[in-house]
């Protein structure tokens, strides 16, 4: 049966990063438009009427009509780093990165030994990160393989696209968060089996850090990233001062951090990689050659004190980048808020995002750092219908800074610094409501 849906509101989107192409020729907005939505999938995108006029008149009867006024519709939020079994390690204090993991971080983990509290997290994780906006995520599980399995089935029995793996970790690291060799390796071929490709759930090989890692264990990584060809890859890089004396100390006879991965054959299409704030200008050429992705976590870099990511310098260098909440170091689920942190980390470094391109990063370009730009990230004909309704006047505060907004850039700018998840108004999966404030 032929399932038509119409969302009518103020359409944004965009065909390309704007701080390359131009605003003009990257951003689409529609101020009173219509996305026409059919089985799931965009099928029209335009000025209201003209695509009612397009429609055959037996489909314009029967669609499901969602009429949000003066609301903006995006394509749905893309977090490209976080941690799902972190969710309630929230605001847990570190005085570094590796005193955080020791104290806050192993233990919250190692509570998913128990099936049943991994299934309870990723249920609440899901909810959570929809009701901020949020449609697809790149996520980390626990060293459990049933982790990934929580996580999964929650997110196949929501719909939702989104890509996981089991964690990968045989040193450094509490005694009960450490696998070994032989069953990594068979808990991640079978996770792989069960799950990559399976509905809209795709698999991340997934190594900690090289810290965590064995020589052997990295090499299995990409034994595994090589099993699959259309298998993703997520770790972290450069986020921390000691963790790169770590590397250095585990890992000796490397050029940097990024080389022991790049020897370990871990660089390519579909591999991101979260941080990347402490990198010399050979591993930053390095990582745009090999066509590698960054995931820049500001609310996390400054909850933990990492470091200021260069963002603009990254991005001139010709690395992809998403926006990453990193919850649980980052302080909340809201991609608007990690918005509002990357433009005051930028401010630091005199170089801040403009709207536009903070906007680009949440959607477009978080799904281009993720490999999933063919399914999600704007509204083509043929992609996914992943949609986020969002309220510019839902907060007192905002909505009389928009009353002397001067145009859109300036009405975006001002969602991104004064909005949270309280201007969430609705989000759609596949054209079909999954939340409502």
């Amino acid at each position: 049966m032929t399932r038509s849906v119409l969302l009518f509101g103020q359409l944004l989107d965009f065909l390309s990063d704007p701080g390359v192409a131009g605003p003009t020729a990257a951003c689409r907005h529609v101020s009173d438009g219509a996305l026409w939505i059919v089985n799931g999938h965009i099928v029209e995108h335009g000025p209201r009427q003209a695509v009612l006029d397009r429609m055959p008149a037996a489909l314009l009867a029967s669609s499901t009509r969602y009429d949000y006024g003066q609301r903006f519709i995006l394509p749905g939020l893309v977090d490209t780093h976080c941690h799902y079994p972190q969710a309630t390690a929230l605001a847990s204090p570190g005085k570094t990165l590796l005193d955080w993991l020791e104290h806050s971080i192993y233990p919250a983990e190692a509570a998913l030994a128990d099936p049943a509290i991994a299934a309870q997290r990723a249920d609440f994780f899901l909810d959570r990160l929809l009701a901020h906006g949020t449609t697809t995520a790149s996520v980390f599980a626990t060293v459990h393989a049933h982790s990934v399995d929580a996580f999964m089935s929650a997110a196949a029995a929501r719909k939702l696209r989104m890509l996981c793996g089991k964690v990968m970790m045989d040193r450094c690291a509490h005694a009960a968060l450490r696998d070994d060799m032989r069953h990594c390796e068979r808990d991640c071929l079978n996770l792989i089996e069960r799950w990559h490709g399976r509905e809209r759930l795709r698999y991340s090989v997934t190594p900690r850090f090289a810290p965590t890692s064995s020589p052997q264990q990295l090499a299995l990584a990409a034994d595994l990233l090589r099993s699959r060809p259309d298998l993703h890859l997520q770790s972290h890089l450069a986020e921390n001062q000691d963790e790169l004396a770590a590397v250095a100390r585990l890992y000796p006879g490397h050029r940097d951090y990024l080389d022991v991965y790049a020897q370990h054959d871990l660089l390519g299409p579909r591999c991101i990689y979260a941080h990347g704030i402490h990198l010399t200008q050979r591993e930053v050429d390095e990582l745009a050659h090999t066509g590698t992705a960054l995931a820049h976590c500001p609310s996390s870099n400054l909850f933990l004190g990492s470091g200021a990511f260069p963002l603009q310098q990254r991005s001139s260098a010709g690395i992809a980048i998403g926006l990453g909440s990193d919850v649980g170091a980052g302080t909340s689920f809201s991609m608007l808020r990690t918005l509002h942190a990357a433009y005051l980390v930028g401010q630091l470094l005199a170089s801040p995002p403009s709207a536009l391109q903070a906007w680009y990063l949440a959607t477009l370009g978080g799904a281009r750092a993720l490999g999933l730009e063919a399914f999600i990230g704007n509204f083509l004909p043929g992609k996914e219908a992943d949609c986020v309704v969002l309220d510019p006047f839902a907060l007192p505060e905002l909505a009389a800074r928009l009353e002397h907004a001067a145009d859109l850039a300036d009405t975006l700018f001002a969602l991104m610094l004064l909005g949270d998840e309280r201007c969430v108004h609705a989000v759609h999966i596949l054209g079909e409501v999954q939340h409502r404030a």
